[in-house]
């Protein structure tokens, strides 16, 4: 039976149920913080994101298939366009990277799992070098670059401008959870 309960039974006649329609569901919480060049807060998100295709095809393969394991993850700013589940880091042809910030993507620093969920224990934070305009950021397993995995993509609910001199403070949830 699909997506319905079976009974099996069991020595000592105890009764056993299994719901066979249970899943994974996973959820990445993004919040992004623009301090201005004096620390005032400019504005501020929390939003979850879209995982693409690619990132789920990894955890399977490093789950499940011996690929081998990503073990640094880095954060990038996107303009705007949105986002599709088909978006590769080489292939993302509906919104453009955003590199008005000083040096490559910044790492993420995520601690351990714990109850389903890991974070970064501080903000990572991207030091705004020109005027531009920010509509979501993306976690990828390259710090520059088209080579690589794209493991998922937030859009904000609008896009917002930064100038040079703020500062962008991102931190990532990731979780999973049966449903």
């Amino acid at each position: 039976m699909i997506n319905g309960i079976n009974k099996f039974n069991a020595t000592g006649a105890t009764t056993m149920k299994q719901q066979e329609n249970v899943g994974l569901e996973l959820t990445n919480i993004w919040t992004m913080t623009c301090l201005d060049s004096s620390g005032n807060v400019k504005w501020s998100e929390t939003k979850k994101n879209l995982v693409t295709t690619e990132g789920l095809n990894h955890i399977l393969d490093s789950t499940f298939h011996a690929d081998t394991q990503i073990t640094t993850w880095y954060i990038g700013l996107k303009g705007s366009g949105t986002p599709a589940a088909g978006d590769t880091l080489a292939s993302h042809s509906t919104w453009s990277e955003i590199t008005d910030y000083s040096g490559d993507r910044k790492e993420w620093t995520e601690g351990a799992a714990s109850s389903g969920s890991m974070t970064n224990s501080s903000s990572v934070d991207f030091s705004i070098t020109g005027t531009a305009t920010i509509a979501g950021a993306f976690l990828a397993s390259a710090a520059s670059g088209t080579t690589g995995t794209l493991y998922g993509v937030v859009d904000f609910a609008s896009s917002r401008s930064v100038l040079s001199g703020d500062t962008l403070q991102v931190t990532v949830t990731v979780t999973a959870a049966s449903s």
